[in-house]
């Protein structure tokens, strides 16, 4: 049951914004366009497979945006804007239907698309929502549009805590200071390093029009991307033989109105071992605990297993075989190490658990 003094969480997803901005983050500037992903259906006989192994080398990993979201508190409002019909967006239904984000449909009304038709959408709910709900103490908006600083500026005049999350190169500096707290999507704990080299010197660019930072760094990619991303670009690096598996879903995209995979499929999370999820979730929740503080910082266990939950509502360690939560820590001393001195039990990560 949510305690009272609960920190209560609204996400609010710019789809287009952050599938945008992070397939030309590592395709190179207008690749987006270019490449003609809004209409591109891998699905379809006789579509490009260097296009289709460029749009999975940049598929965005929502597990790890959900995740991080989750760490301010309790999530009671999660949404995500497009239009779903596109084949692009409609690739991660089932990936965000998974975690409960509520898909909000925006019609095409004209032939440049439902770009403005997302800000203004998403904005008018954040305001009603600040209204609406007066227990909402965190509004966390994953876009870079500079759109946006207004209604970060007003979210905090009405006393929230804002936080933004954008892809790099591709997020507006003034937005970034508009908030509490911004994060870089390649920062976010779970996503791995990727190696960009822009294309004839273009640096990645979102629809913002700001000014790309970064471009030569090293990125980030979650370890659910098909190998075929670093075969077929130059601005891939390999995937590295010892990337763990996917935590959950899968991130690459499934395209649920197709015929080769039904709608109502199985979740693919029903095939991985329980206890390898569990594990994977203890991993994500420790680095998200040390990437808000200090990395060798102690944790409370306590603490840790509510980000577990609110991570995985399901989350139990008893039908694991464990008695207790710290049983189960204690199965887990490859990846956690813990620390019983005192009245708390406290955990921290493993250096060598998460190189």
């Amino acid at each position: 049951m949510t305690e009272p003094s609960d920190s209560r969480v609204g996400l609010y997803i710019d789809f287009d914004n952050i599938v945008i901005s992070r397939y030309q983050q590592l395709h190179g500037r207008q690749a987006f366009q270019r490449d003609g992903i809004r209409d591109f259906d891998r699905s379809k006989q006789g579509a490009d497979p260097e296009v289709a192994a460029r749009l999975a080398a940049a598929t965005v990993d929502f597990d790890a945006i959900i995740d991080f979201a989750a760490s301010f508190g309790t999530m009671v409002v999660n949404r995500a804007y497009a239009d779903w019909s596109v084949p692009v967006n409609a690739s991660y239904q089932r990936q965000l239907m998974s975690r409960a984000v509520d898909l909000t449909q925006l019609f095409t009304t004209t032939t440049r698309g439902t770009k403005n038709g997302a800000d203004i959408r998403l904005a008018v709910d954040v305001v009603e929502d600040l209204f609406r709900l007066p227990d909402l103490t965190h509004v966390i908006i994953v876009a870079g549009d500079s759109d946006y600083i207004a209604l970060a500026q007003k979210s905090k005049r009405l006393g929230r805590f804002v936080v933004g999350i954008g892809v790099a190169g591709s997020t507006s500096t003034s937005l970034a200071a508009a908030c509490d707290e911004f994060e870089d999507y390649d920062s976010l704990p779970g996503i791995q390093k990727v190696t960009v080299v822009p294309p004839s010197g273009d640096t990645a660019d979102g629809d913002t029009g700001a000014a790309a930072s970064g471009s030569r760094s090293s990125r980030r990619r979650r370890s659910g991307a098909p190998d075929a991303a670093g075969s077929t670009e130059p601005a891939e690096s390999e995937p590295a033989a010892t990337a763990p598996a996917p935590r959950r879903v899968s991130t690459i995209p499934m395209f649920s109105h197709t015929e080769d995979v039904a709608f109502d499929e199985p979740d693919q999370a029903d095939d991985v071992d329980p206890q390898t999820f569990a594990t994977e979730l203890l991993l994500r929740a420790l680095q998200i605990g040390h990437a808000k503080g200090d990395a060798e910082e102690w944790l409370n266990t306590g603490t840790v297993k509510n980000q577990m939950r609110r991570m995985d509502p399901s989350f139990n360690e008893k039908p694991l075989g464990y008695r207790s939560f710290t049983d189960f820590l204690s199965s887990r001393d490859d990846v956690a190490e813990l620390s019983e001195e005192g009245p708390q039990r406290l955990i921290r990560l493993r250096p060598s658990a998460d190189a």
